[in-house]
């Protein structure tokens, strides 16, 4: 039985990945902070669940702490590690960009010491369509120049990115970065606009629509990322490309993208919300918000031709999806 290290192991996209690997038959180990960035016990309900499997190690500790991870990576050898411990959020690290610091730059450090001393078979680390920055050619492809982030969150994963390149490159460590793009679904995060969005709706609040509505995203629906990133752990970077791809010429390291190559406006995405909910909302058209960018849209070929997959949910299932979830979790 193989073993896998999953980091932020009981968060929104964290919780969905383990489900999956315990179900496909491997051993996880899950470290989480459990940080009261947003509500504990949604994290609690999550952990809870995956505590039900025998085959889940919990552990509860932040992965900046000096040894934490290496004591782990030394105890159990993990096969595949996959980071998504991260201080989350555009507008959160505009308010404390010190804990950006703290989890995304000295916690990837961390990580990338332990897998050093203990290297794994392979290891995909998360970072974001945000890296794509002030970009405005679309489709985003991962072999773009990306040099200009808007936020500080950006900024922190950009630089997760280029500190695993060389890390890669001196230490032979395969090393897969994922971009993702907009993720929503049930168990989703407290700050997202879907999760804002149907609370309010299903309480006759008004929702704040950024930039008078005027933006696009990718939207990706979270089982399909996590479908993405199962196959990414056996397409393990090495000597050989593939057609569009951005592996080093120095390390073995790539940049792939995980979106749904599909931008929708985010007035579209209200109108699922609103079928979901069967109500209609009351919009406050508010200006764009410092940090955030107009539009995303993921080329997502590169992951197609390594791993012959496609993410396919439709907006309008996956929101519906949510809310049925959220309804129920709730009580609604």
């Amino acid at each position: 039985m193989r073993t896998a290290l999953v980091t932020g192991s009981a968060g929104f996209i964290g919780y969905h990945l383990c489900a999956r690997l315990l179900a496909d038959g491997w051993r996880v180990v899950g470290i989480d902070a459990m940080t009261d960035y947003y509500e504990v016990a949604l994290k609690d309900s999550r952990l809870a669940m995956l505590m039900e499997h025998d085959t889940f190690a919990p552990v509860k500790a932040r992965i900046e702490t000096p040894g934490v991870l290496h004591d782990l990576f030394e105890t159990h050898r993990p096969a595949a590690v996959i980071h998504l411990a991260a201080q989350a959020g555009v507008r959160y690290s505009i308010e404390n960009p010190e804990s950006y610091v703290e989890a995304n730059l000295i916690g990837t450090f961390r990580l990338l010491e332990a897998m050093r001393a203990f290297p794994p078979a392979h290891s995909l680390l998360a970072s974001t369509s945000s890296a794509y920055g002030a970009n405005t050619q679309m489709p985003y492809a991962e072999t773009m120049q990306a040099d200009h982030q808007m936020s500080f969150y950006a900024a922190t994963k950009k630089s997760n990115e280029v500190m695993a390149h060389s890390y890669a490159h001196l230490y032979n460590l395969p090393i897969t970065m994922f971009r993702f793009f907009t993720v929503y679904g049930p168990w989703g995060r407290p700050d997202m606009a879907l999760f804002k969005f149907t609370k309010a709706i299903l309480n006759d609040e008004p929702i704040d629509v950024y930039n008078h509505g005027d933006m696009k995203r990718d939207f990706t629906y979270v089982t399909d990322l996590v479908d993405g990133i199962l196959r990414l752990i056996e397409a393990v970077p090495g000597s050989d490309g593939v057609e569009g791809d951005s592996l080093s010429p120095v390390a073995p390291h790539r940049i792939v993208n995980i979106g749904n190559s599909n931008s929708v406006q985010l007035l579209d995405y209200i109108e699922a919300i609103e079928a979901a909910t069967g109500r209609t909302a009351e919009k406050n058209m508010m200006p764009m918000q410092p940090g955030d960018v107009p539009a995303t849209w993921a080329d997502a070929s590169l992951l197609q031709h390594l791993t012959q997959y496609k993410p396919k949910t439709q907006v309008t299932e996956g929101v519906a999806n949510f809310v049925a979830w959220y309804r129920d979790y709730y009580n609604v």
